[in-house]
């Protein structure tokens, strides 16, 4: 008997999967959601260090030093969008760096208003994932920068600006509102990971090139980073590894890049954190311990573990941002 579903052998083709419409899904996460900086009470967090950090990030954007912000897609779910156009807007973050779950709740939310699907039911009928509107629209997308030699966050907000009517809410758009600033928002995808990699119109060609260039573009933000803060919330893998190897081309490529802050924000308590472990220790393989806090500061710089929730932390770290610098004003850069 012949399968359908295999005209390459040892390959699955995806032209018979299901998709179905957006709209009719649950969604966890939405615009009603989202925190609303100034608005919201900020939770009491933070320590000494917490403020010295404060402090290095004032002093780098006094002198005109970049921040890149990585993060994973809870940040998002969080709903702590706004607060990171804020400070986009402010002129506070210079980068954004995320990955692929991570633009899709964002853009989803742009859409939709909504985002985030109940998975323990949706993965029992193989409904998981299998949302049209984001599937078709996003890898048209990013088919479309392909062929325009955009990178995968440009080529989300490129789409966004050629067709506002379909998104409502790209106000609160972190990908869209960063290109709307001249900040770069980039994307570092790991192939199979995401729900539009599972659409029958997915085409990986075109993912790997403009997440490509999205790297090159880390990188030369990376090159620009002594005197500066890389900072990453809740990216246990991607970011902290994507970070490793573009601090690695930068030094290797002769670049300076030793006097450097870094500061990673996550539920994870690391006790002793900056200590020596071996590796029969669970945290020896928690990345960011490694390729955040630790190996790039060796040369130079201080290094720091903080652990809380997103709805802590974020909202923390904006609000004693602002009071150091009221003169941020929105749209300076």
């Amino acid at each position: 008997m012949t399968d359908m579903n295999v005209r390459i052998p040892g390959q699955l083709d995806f032209a018979q999967i299901r998709t179905y419409p957006v709209q009719s899904r649950t969604n966890l996460v939405t615009i009603e959601n989202l925190a609303r900086p100034g608005l919201d009470q900020v939770p009491d967090w933070g320590d000494d260090d917490f403020a010295d950090l404060v402090d290095a990030i004032v002093t780098a954007r006094i002198g005109r030093r970049p921040v890149i912000w990585s993060m994973g897609a809870h940040v998002v779910k969080c709903g702590m969008s706004r607060y990171l156009i804020e400070l986009i807007e402010r002129g506070l973050i210079t980068h954004v760096a995320g990955n692929g779950a991570g633009s899709i709740h964002d853009f989803e939310l742009a859409f939709n208003g909504g985002t985030s699907e109940d998975v323990p039911t949706a993965i029992e009928d193989g409904s998981f994932g299998m949302w049209e509107e984001t599937g078709r629209w996003m890898n048209e997308a990013l088919q479309a920068g392909a062929r325009q030699g955009l990178g995968y966050g440009e080529s989300l907000a490129m789409y966004i600006e050629q067709d506002p009517a379909r998104f409502p809410f790209r106000a609160d758009c972190v990908c869209y509102q960063a290109w709307k600033n001249g900040v770069a928002a980039t994307y570092h995808i790991a192939l199979g990971t995401d729900i539009i990699h599972q659409h029958p119109s997915v085409d990986f060609a075109a993912i790997g090139a403009t997440s490509g260039i999205d790297f090159r573009k880390l990188c030369y933000a990376v090159t620009q980073l002594d005197g500066g803060v890389f900072l990453n919330f809740g990216s246990s893998v991607i970011g902290p590894e994507v970070f490793l190897k573009a601090l690695s081309i930068a030094r290797n490529l002769g670049y300076p890049v030793y006097r450097i802050t870094t500061a990673n924000f996550d539920l994870v308590d690391l006790g002793d954190y900056r200590s020596r472990i071996s590796t029969d220790n669970p945290q020896y393989y928690y990345r960011p311990r490694k390729n955040i806090v630790n190996r790039p500061t060796s040369q130079g710089g201080q290094g720091w573990h903080f652990c809380g929730d997103h709805r802590q932390t974020i909202p923390n770290l904006y609000q004693r941002l602002v009071e150091k610098l009221p003169s941020a004003e929105k749209g300076v850069t």
